[in-house]
């Protein structure tokens, strides 16, 4: 497994963390996706023969947030 942090542009509402945390957690070899609100950052735990550290960003990207 690989990890990843991926820096976001400021969430400003809880709902944000649920949507972004479903999506990545739903989506097939990431193993787990956790959202830091205060940061706006998200920590990826990945398996790097299924998903890049691209598609994750843009998945991200495709639910309205922008990856820095």
């Amino acid at each position: 497994m690989k990890r990843a942090v991926f820096q976001l542009e400021p969430l400003t509402c809880p709902s944000c963390i649920k949507k972004i945390e479903s999506t990545l957690n739903k989506t097939s070899g990431i193993q787990s996706a956790t959202v830091l609100f205060n940061s706006s950052k998200v920590r990826v735990e990945f398996d790097e023969q299924d998903i890049s550290t691209e598609q994750i960003s843009k998945i991200i990207t495709k639910l309205g947030y922008e990856v820095r």
